[in-house]
Order: C-alpha cells, then sequence, then structure tokens
C-alpha cells in the first residue's frame, strides 16, 4: 500500500472505497466544480457564557467558503470558543442540495470518532475509581473475549486498547467491504465487530508501535460495560454529557438512524455522480468508537473541560496526556497520540489537542489549547482528497491561531 494515504481516524463508514478515492481521486478533483450550490453563506452569530472580547475572524469565515466553493462540500460550520467561553459561530453553504437554504449555525452532527475521547475519558474515571488498571491485561476485565489471530486480551493492556498501540485490526473494511451507502441501515453488534477483527491476522506486537483501530474502542466501550454492569452510553450520558449540560449532545438508542433536532443533511460524494443524502445511518458501526452525534459548540465545550481538568483528576489527565509518535494520523502536522486525545502544534506555536471524526455524511475537526481556545469545524460530506482533508485541518488552524 502507498505509504500517502487518507488518516486512519475512521469510523465503520469508512472503509477502502474512501480510502481508494483519496488515493486515485485526487488529482482528477483536484479543482471540480461544487456538486451543489455554493452561494449561501451564513453570518456568525455569538452566544456568551460569559463576558469577554468578542473577536470575530473573516479569515475563519474565508477557510470555510472556501471548503464550500473550492472542494465541494454542501456545507460546513464552526464554533470558536475563546478563554472567557464566549462561542463564535461561522457557516458557508446549504443545509441541504434540494431547499439550497443555508446551513444553520450549530446544528447537530454525528461526531464519529470523537467519540472515543468520551469512551477514553470513561475508562480513565474507572482508573481514578481504582475499578480498573490501565497496565492490566484485556483479559482481567474481559476474560475470554479478546481471543483469535487478531489479538489476545492476555498480552493487550488497556493502555494499549486507549493508545492505539495493541496491534489489533480495525474491523471497518472487514464488516462493511467498500459498498458503503448500501450497508448504512445495517445494524451491527459491538461482538460482529469485535469477531471481524479477531478473525484477522493480528497488526503488530502489541505496544510495538501505533497504529489506529476501531476495533481498540469496541473493546474498550465492552470493558466500560463489564466492570460497571451499565450501557456505554448511558455511562457516557451520566458521566460526561449530563455533568456538563451538553444538551444538544446524546447518544442514539438502539435502531435509532436519524438525528434528532436542527441539523443539516450529510451526503456522500463519491459512489454516484451526484450528492447522495446518508443522513439517516445507523450508527451503530462505530458504537463506543463513533456513535455519538453531537454540535460543535458542545464539543469545543467538552474538550475544554476534559482538557481543563473538569472531567478527570490530574492523575489521570496527565495519563491521557502521555503519548506516542503518532505518523500518520493527519495528512498535515505531526501528531503524537494519548489515551483517545492527540497532540499537535498549531502554525502560531500553540501546543493543542483534540481528535476529530469521519463517518458518512459528516467529518469534524477539532481542537483546545492549552490556554482556553477552542475550535470545532465540520462539514457536510466526507472531502474527496488529502489536500481536502488538510483544507479542513487548516480551518481550524486558522480559528485558534488568527
Amino acid at each position: 500500500m502507498p505509504t500517502t494515504h487518507r488518516p486512519a481516524r475512521r469510523t465503520a463508514a469508512l472503509a477502502a472505497a474512501l480510502l481508494s478515492t483519496a488515493l486515485i481521486g485526487t488529482a482528477a478533483t483536484a479543482g471540480a466544480a461544487p456538486p451543489t450550490a455554493t452561494g449561501a453563506t451564513g453570518a456568525a452569530t455569538t452566544t456568551s457564557a460569559a463576558a469577554g472580547t468578542h473577536h470575530r475572524s473573516p479569515a475563519v469565515q474565508r477557510s470555510l467558503d472556501a471548503l464550500v466553493r473550492d472542494d465541494g462540500l454542501p456545507g460546513a460550520l464552526a464554533a470558536v470558543r475563546e478563554r472567557s467561553g464566549r462561542v463564535t459561530d461561522y457557516t458557508a453553504g446549504v443545509r441541504d442540495v434540494v431547499s439550497g437554504k443555508p446551513i444553520q449555525p450549530d446544528s447537530r452532527i454525528r461526531i464519529a470518532s470523537n467519540t472515543k475521547t468520551f469512551t477514553a475519558t470513561v475508562v480513565l474515571q474507572l482508573v481514578g475509581e481504582g475499578e480498573v488498571v490501565l497496565d492490566e491485561p484485556v483479559e482481567t476485565y474481559l476474560p475470554g473475549v479478546v481471543r483469535g489471530p487478531g489479538g489476545d486480551g492476555r498480552s493487550i493492556t488497556v493502555r494499549q486498547l486507549l493508545q492505539q498501540t495493541s496491534g489489533l485490526p480495525d474491523y471497518d473494511t472487514l464488516v462493511l467491504g467498500t459498498d458503503l451507502v448500501s450497508v448504512r441501515h445495517t445494524y451491527f453488534e459491538p461482538s460482529q465487530l469485535l469477531q471481524a477483527a479477531l478473525d484477522q491476522p493480528a497488526s503488530f506486537a502489541p505496544g510495538t508501535r501505533f497504529e489506529y483501530s476501531n476495533t481498540n474502542y469496541v473493546v474498550a466501550g465492552l470493558l466500560v460495560q463489564r466492570v460497571t454492569g451499565r450501557p456505554i452510553g448511558e455511562q457516557i450520558t451520566e458521566r460526561i454529557i449530563e455533568p456538563l449540560h451538553l444538551r444538544d449532545t446524546y447518544w442514539p438508542t438502539t435502531g435509532d438512524q436519524d438525528i434528532r433536532g436542527r441539523h443539516p443533511q450529510g451526503y456522500d460524494l463519491d459512489t454516484a455522480a451526484t450528492p447522495v443524502d446518508v443522513t439517516d445511518t445507523d450508527p451503530s458501526l462505530g458504537w463506543a468508537a463513533g456513535q455519538l452525534i453531537s454540535t460543535p459548540s458542545d464539543l469545543a465545550r467538552f474538550l475544554d473541560a476534559l482538557v481543563g481538568g473538569e472531567l478527570l483528576a490530574p492523575a489521570e489527565l496527565a495519563q491521557m496526556r502521555t503519548t506516542v509518535p503518532a505518523p500518520g494520523f493527519e495528512p498535515r502536522g505531526e501528531w503524537a497520540y494519548g489515551l483517545g486525545l492527540a497532540r499537535t502544534t498549531l502554525s502560531c506555536g500553540l501546543e493543542a489537542w483534540g481528535h476529530g471524526g469521519d463517518i458518512q455524511g459528516f467529518e469534524t475537526r477539532n481542537l483546545v489549547t492549552t490556554d482556553g481556545r477552542a475550535a470545532v469545524v465540520a462539514v457536510t460530506a466526507l472531502p474527496r482528497t488529502l489536500e481536502a482533508i488538510g483544507r479542513v485541518d487548516a480551518a481550524v488552524d486558522t480559528a485558534l491561531c488568527s
């Protein structure tokens, strides 16, 4: 496989078909006409959580406009949170390609692999409560569950799961193949996702290198359920969503395929000549690795609270922020990966932490600085080229550095 590839941050929705379009389609789609009318842009709106100096950045608006105009993405939205807690919302493009109405600010979206950071936070809370030990084998908590060619829970630690160094193969291409749109209404049990990975050879010996795998977080979700005796979605809700008052963030219930409340439509741009509406999707294909729905401002609030020490004690937050090199995590910049949280350095020299997520119809990129600023950028289709993914990353950088 070529060394240049789309970043591995993927829920089950992003299988080999999207990888191949990124590899093969870069030159073909560069400069291609957008698939929708792209004249609609939204003026920023601001909500204030605390007093502070409001700064609306024209550079952020231009970056979103360019994602719609130049990269053919139907819609883009962003939330930029200042140190004071004040949030500025930005939009560009359309809510849906049929009506052409402007996208609404701070709408609900599927946040995909950002779910991993929520899952990792719950595991680390359990560490702080003395219920889980990071360097214990997975077997201690899930006896007999992780066994097969793909990996052995007796030789994989909890830390290696969260750090993406377990060697467990990724289940996504194994479960879904290449026709992503046709399986978006299929319900998957977590055990199906795990078994698909375990039936394949392990990627490497545990602890020897980093390789992003959604399977790690399916196992982490199963571990939380075994230790607490409660569903992972309930634990995320009670331990994170409710205490932080994230009113637009929720864990979809079994069989829930739509997005509740105000939301844009999400599109697949790769499998047909015209955009395919994939808003309604069964999120079980992501589960503890990618099931959550949220808004940019809620996600910014979560990241700020996490890095600011509201959700984890200092010892556990330090563990989360202990990283290994993460080559290929993104096509732009240098990255290191901790326990469900990644670190990079912005163009203005600031250290920043975040994750991001990709699922059919939606991509999010987000970072929070250690001095209390956060930015989340979301688009309503998966970018079709490595360069376009890099420009979504760059929009976050612009929001924090401009």
